[in-house]
């Protein structure tokens, strides 16, 4: 039976949303399924289940909505790492008689899977379906994804820590345990305010991160997902705008030494935790053992900056796993990109890595 975890918000798994799907409920009046599949015919493939549905609309990630669509989605739209293509949710009115709204949310229990981006439409329909009823979140066994959820929502709603929203959440279910990817996000959702911040350093990173594993796995890389060329006028005047409007000093910005066009913003920089010098690098760990390899002075400093993939990277857009990047005004070399990683002369291993060598561009304010 599901769990009650706050007033009409309760937690529980497959089992128990099948049960309500088919035989009502007097106190649960909506749905939030977190499953791999958004689709009612996970239930079918399950245990053989037929469960009457209307689509109320498919919303994917971009904002695109089905014809039936009759919400406002405009909220949908920025949707960070999801590619442009991917179904974000599905909303429907399920089981006996239709009086169950159903939210199918796809989203697999695994640690690389990108719940941060699907967090801010769950917690809509969570506080829209509270107002008019009660919602069960479930998942298949009702202890990582559905819990993950509702960790972040108690984290928002009630200003916690995730710890101290995940201790709450087992005093109501004690046997929930998300995932180690999943209490990683959280972590990041709680160093970012309790909510999706695509400007944080930590998302952007974060953003890299999911970009380089969907590379990896073959997937195709959406380039709307690349960060804005900053040597567009009107990109970089926007930048600007918005940074002076919000009191913020101009950011600093990275130029071609040879044309002097902007090749990326100090917001575009993803930073990373310096290594040892040339202690970290493979051939030198092999040759420590002697005494007279040492290297305790080397100047570890980096000799490049790492940044996020640009729309001016056209080696880059054009799907290439490593390569040269060159300034698409002079074609100069500025640096290079490879997709399962480089390391920088500090050590520290960086992956996927965009590298521009300080050597080759200039740092100025626009």
């Amino acid at each position: 039976m599901p769990y009650r975890v706050r007033e009409n918000l309760y937690i529980g798994n497959i089992g128990d949303a099948a049960e309500i799907l088919q035989n009502g409920s007097t106190e649960i009046t909506h749905i939030l399924s977190v499953l791999s599949s958004a689709s009612i015919s996970f239930f079918s493939e399950w245990k053989g289940l037929t469960i009457p549905t209307k689509e109320i609309k498919k919303v994917y990630a971009g904002g695109s909505g089905g014809a039936s669509a009759s919400e406002d989605d405009s909220g949908d739209r920025k949707m960070g790492c999801l590619v442009s293509d991917k179904l974000l949710y599905l909303l429907e009115y399920a089981g006996k008689d239709l009086k169950l709204v159903r939210m199918g949310v796809p989203l697999r229990d695994t640690e690389n899977e990108d719940l941060l981006d699907h967090l801010d439409v769950c917690f809509d329909f969570i506080d829209r379906s509270r107002k008019e009823g009660s919602v069960l979140v479930h998942c298949f066994a009702g202890v990582s994804r559905s819990a993950a959820i509702i960790t972040a929502y108690l984290m928002r709603t009630e200003n916690l820590s995730q710890e101290d929203a995940l201790k709450s959440l087992r005093q109501s279910c004690e046997f929930v345990c998300p995932n180690d990817g999943f209490l990683d996000q959280l972590k990041m959702y709680e160093e970012m305010g309790f909510k999706v911040d695509c400007a944080s350093p930590i998302y952007r990173s974060f953003r890299l991160k999911v970009l380089g594993e969907s590379y990896h796995r073959g997937d195709r890389i959406d380039s709307s997902k690349f960060g804005a060329d900053p040597g567009v006028a009107g990109e970089v005047a926007s930048g600007v705008e918005a940074a002076s409007n919000e009191g913020k000093t101009v950011t600093p910005a990275f130029r071609c030494k040879k044309c002097r066009r902007v090749v990326a913003l100090r917001d575009n920089v993803v930073d990373h935790i310096p290594g040892e010098g040339e202690q970290s690098f493979g051939w030198r760990k092999r040759k420590s053992s002697n005494s007279y390899n040492k290297y305790e002075d080397s100047d570890s400093e980096c000799s490049s900056i790492f940044v996020e993939p640009l729309k001016w990277m056209t080696a880059v857009e054009e799907g290439a796993m490593e390569g040269k990047l060159s300034c698409v005004h002079c074609e100069a070399r500025l640096g290079y990109f490879n997709w399962a990683g480089t390391q920088c002369s500090c050590g520290s291993w960086i992956t996927p890595a965009f590298q521009l060598h300080k050597s080759r561009v200039d740092v100025s304010t626009i």
